[in-house]
């Protein structure tokens, strides 16, 4: 299979580092259960970098490195251009850069316990406000408000984890009524799941001309703010269970080209 969406050359094998962005610790940790052991640690600006090999083996191939970016699409594009740029210094520039963790699932598309793969990575919220309803901020005239990950890689991963796709919505604010989830709908009509940090990490991608992917395991309905609801340490676990799976299609990028 080839990971390059439009065709290319095979590369030379070398290390094909994954980042891997999460909000907050306990998403990372669950990352890292489905991965080898600790194989160093680095302090940033953005916080702790930890790095893991798949299998534990010095000469494995594939790795990742977990960075909790911290809460909200500014500071996940901070804290994850932080490690890009450090990666680029140290001419070991990273392959990929994934936007992983829980979030809200729009019913009855991504239930409770799913898990989605973005094709589109899109911000809900970034814009203005009129009299005649929302304008995202690229008809103002500035910017981007939607990041799309490599079709071919989308594919891999959801056929790898059985994840539903499509787009996930990042917001500054989120979700908490019926009334904004119903407006979600309106503007965004396919969208799956609803999260804070994807389209940061795609922004800081971006600029760096990495490849990015969103993956998220379904903790809780888009809709009223229910905490006895969501169900967390399972969509967590769905999240190990899917990284797991994932490991094939990481190991592809040791030999392919993937293009942002």
């Amino acid at each position: 299979m080839d990971l390059q969406a439009g065709g290319g050359r095979q590369l030379t094998a070398r290390p094909a580092r994954v980042l891997v962005a999460t909000a907050v610790p306990a998403e990372g940790d669950a990352v890292a259960r489905a991965f080898g052991p600790v194989a160093g640690e680095s302090r940033l600006p953005g916080g702790l970098l930890v790095r893991h090999l798949r299998t534990g083996l010095p000469n494995d191939p594939t790795g990742l490195d977990l960075l909790a970016v911290g809460v909200g699409p500014a500071l996940a594009a901070a804290s994850t251009a932080t490690a890009l740029t450090a990666a680029a210094l140290r001419g070991e520039p990273y392959r990929l850069a994934v936007s992983a963790g829980i979030g809200g699932g729009f019913a009855p598309a991504a239930p409770v316990g799913s898990l989605v793969v973005a094709d589109e990575i899109t911000a809900a919220d970034l814009g203005a406000e009129t009299a005649d309803g929302f304008l995202p901020v690229t008809e103002l005239g500035f910017g981007a408000v939607t990041h799309r990950p490599p079709p071919a890689l989308v594919r891999a991963a959801a056929a790898a984890t059985g994840a539903a796709t499509g787009p996930v919505l990042t917001a500054s604010t989120v979700t908490g009524t019926a009334a904004r989830a119903a407006l979600l709908r309106e503007r965004h009509p396919g969208a799956l799941a609803e999260a804070m940090e994807g389209f940061g990490v795609a922004e800081a991608a971006a600029a760096h001309g990495v490849p990015v992917l969103e993956i998220r395991a379904v903790s809780n309905p888009v809709g009223p703010r229910d905490r006895a609801a969501w169900r967390i340490p399972e969509a967590l676990a769905a999240l190990t269970t899917a990284f797991g799976r994932l490991a094939p299609v990481l190991r592809r990028l040791s030999t392919e080209r993937v293009e942002p």
